[in-house]
């Protein structure tokens, strides 16, 4: 099949992927769109990590009746400096006596690679209401009430998640296994932002919420947010799930399209088939509003 007849023939193609970033762009260029990548993330270990040594002392001392696990990353990153006070058969072995939730395959992998049975495993699309509808609807009962529960974040707090199991009574401490930080390299992400408010972006592909909020912080950094935002506007937006959707609903950001699953092949695929005509839709909706 010509470049011509692929669903992103013609289209530049804005990807944010930092970790994937060669295959996110083999993806799109296999459709024949032409790949524009910028980096929005740096993947931050806490080299000395106070919060996971506190953990992993309280979970030995049979502090803890549950923990969830939201990342498969940061996961393997907790064991890593938790290991290095205590020997991992001893943290397995207290975590073989309390409920381990698991948002998710990739946390279901890291768990089981360090040999961590997984009591529940949140099903798609893996969002935090789902973690908390699995809880309520766990049979036999998990009451939350009074419960004390461990979270190990994915570098950004959710407060609605945190909210939502402390209405029920649970008490809630957090772990961060590591954090997002801007790249050390921010020129490509400034020239993307030029990029959407002067309309020379087609589509953008969104794969995590910490993009967006880097992305609008770059954006403001150069006082071309509200360029932008009138660039988004014209530029096709589709997200890889609920959780990057919501954090671009909460900047004002409309989603066009969401995959069947939350996967970046199929985010790239499913886009393929539609941004042609999502693009030609909106664009002649700003040219009608304008």
């Amino acid at each position: 099949m010509s470049i011509a007849k692929l669903g992103l023939g013609g289209l530049r193609v804005l990807s944010l992927e930092s970790r994937r970033q060669a295959e996110m762009a083999r993806l799109i260029e296999s459709h024949g769109g032409t790949a524009v990548s910028a980096p929005a993330l740096r993947e931050v270990p806490l080299e000395e990590n106070p919060e996971a040594l506190a953990f992993a002392r309280d979970l030995l001392q049979g502090q803890f009746d549950a923990v969830i696990f939201l990342t498969g990353v940061g996961t393997r990153i907790l064991f890593g400096a938790m290991e290095t006070r205590y020997a991992r058969a001893e943290l397995v072995a207290a975590l073989s006596r309390i409920l381990v939730v698991a948002r998710g395959p990739k946390p279901v992998a890291a768990l089981r690679e360090l040999g961590v049975p997984v009591g529940i495993a949140v099903p798609e699309p893996n969002t935090w209401r789902d973690i908390v509808r699995v809880l309520d609807e766990q049979r036999p009962p998990f009451d939350l009430e009074g419960k004390r529960l461990a979270i190990q974040e994915y570098g950004v707090s959710n407060p609605e998640f945190l909210d939502a199991l402390r209405r029920r009574g649970a008490r809630i401490t957090t772990v961060k296994a590591y954090q997002w930080a801007l790249p050390e390299n921010l020129e490509p992400l400034r020239q993307a932002v030029r990029e959407i408010a002067a309309g020379r972006i087609d589509l953008l592909l969104v794969t995590s919420a910490a993009q967006v909020s880097h992305l609008m912080q770059v954006a403001a950094e150069q006082g071309l947010e509200e360029r932008m935002r009138a660039g988004l506007r014209r530029t096709v937006i589709a997200s890889i799930g609920p959780i990057a959707s919501e954090a671009l609903q909460s900047f004002g950001v409309a989603v066009d399209l969401q995959p069947s699953h939350p996967k970046m092949g199929q985010l790239v695929f499913e886009a393929a088939q539609a941004a042609a005509h999502l693009l030609e839709k909106k664009r002649n909706a700003a040219a009608t509003a304008g």
